[in-house]
């Protein structure tokens, strides 16, 4: 199962850069000039997550393996993407692929990097994507929805709720708000991400600032965070350079580089994070002397489901989830531990997966 957040935003405001570190490669080119990236950049990346190393140690694991997040760099957007220019009707395309935006803001001053409207204002350039995102999504449903209103007359439920929510996300976008803010519920959400609608998307605003703000942020950051509130959306300071450094650096050398600097981890590690709680996905483990392995599910995936993850015949034959809680493991230094303590359980099908879960799945061939 594979989640991707789309890094978007203004040419020239980081998002090579940011995407590079993210991946720890050189494979989208940062230059200061726009459209650099022409096509789309896919990156994996491990979530962070403590938790892994100390399941490892208790079940004397031979390999760690974390769960992953895909990225992808989609290249600047402009004033009048949704009509064209640049390569406008490109890039919006390659967003509506992504589960989620990945949204980066120039927050710093430096004179040597162009800006493509001439100034730094990051809450501006957060209008001018948005504004180009929401007329794009305007212009598709509004030609969608003619040939979906006859094919209503038929009588077909489906395609009279469809067009319900076609209409309710045009009435925000006609009042100059995106669709995520008339979004009822998580599988409103899933519907409405389904019809191609780009701002029905969460956001998480990545603010790109200079070095000697990357561990508190500054004004700029400060207001973007205070946007971002009112949006209901997420924000994080990063430095898109200092990522790019750290990324070359390996053990105790990236920690104290780090430390230099004020840091107790990488800003991407926040970046991570944001994007894997954006997405509302939670992590449950697999454990035994092999591997211990992380995999991720959305919040309210059933057992059957989370079997599923792993292999297809997990899910089709399961029969029983062997859990134990993350806590319960820990404190009790492993299974036999856990189930001397009575906090071993069998789950059944109905049974709701929770983040830091160790199980094992019981299934019929």
């Amino acid at each position: 199962m594979g989640f991707k957040c789309g890094i978007v935003g203004l040419p020239n405001v980081g998002k090579s850069t940011l995407f590079n570190a993210l991946t720890e490669t050189a494979a989208a080119a940062a230059a200061n000039y726009p459209f650099c990236t022409i096509e789309p950049n896919v990156g994996q990346v491990p979530v962070p997550d403590p938790r892994l190393d100390q399941i490892a140690a208790i079940a004397g694991s031979a390999e760690i393996l974390p769960t992953q997040l895909g990225f992808v760099d989609i290249a600047g957007l402009v004033r009048g993407a949704s009509k064209g220019e640049g390569l406008g009707n490109q890039f919006l395309g390659h967003i509506r692929e992504v589960d989620a935006i990945c949204h980066v803001l120039r927050c710093f001053e430096d004179g040597d990097i162009t800006h493509v409207e001439g100034r730094i204002d990051p809450i501006a350039d957060a209008e001018v994507v948005e504004t180009e995102l929401m007329l794009a999504d305007l212009d598709s449903l509004e030609r969608r929805l003619v040939p979906m209103a006859k094919k209503a007359k038929s009588g077909d439920k489906e395609t009279i709720e469809t067009i319900a929510r076609m209409e309710r996300a045009l009435v925000a976008l006609r009042d100059g708000r995106p669709a995520r803010s008339v979004i009822l519920d998580a599988e409103d959400g899933i519907q409405m991400q389904r019809l191609g609608v780009i701002t029905a998307k969460p956001v998480l605003y990545v603010c790109n600032v200079e070095e000697a703000s990357a561990a508190n942020g500054n004004a700029l950051s400060a207001k973007v965070a205070e946007m971002a509130a009112k949006l209901d959306a997420g924000s994080v300071v990063v430095s898109a350079q200092i990522e790019a450094e750290v990324a070359q650096l390996h053990g105790e050398d990236r920690v104290e580089f780090l430390s230099a600097l004020g840091l107790s981890e990488t800003g991407l590690a926040r970046v991570i994070r944001a994007g894997y709680s954006l997405l509302h996905l939670i992590t449950y483990f697999t454990a035994g002397p092999k591997e211990t392995r992380a995999w991720t599910i959305p919040v309210g995936t059933r057992g059957p489901q989370a079997a599923g993850v792993i292999h297809s015949d997990f899910e089709k034959g399961f029969i029983r989830a062997e859990t134990i809680a993350y806590a319960d493991y820990i404190a009790h230094k492993g299974e036999a531990g856990a189930r001397d303590a009575g906090k071993f359980r069998l789950e059944g099908k109905d049974y709701v997966v929770q983040d830091g879960d160790i199980l094992h799945f019981r299934f019929a061939n």
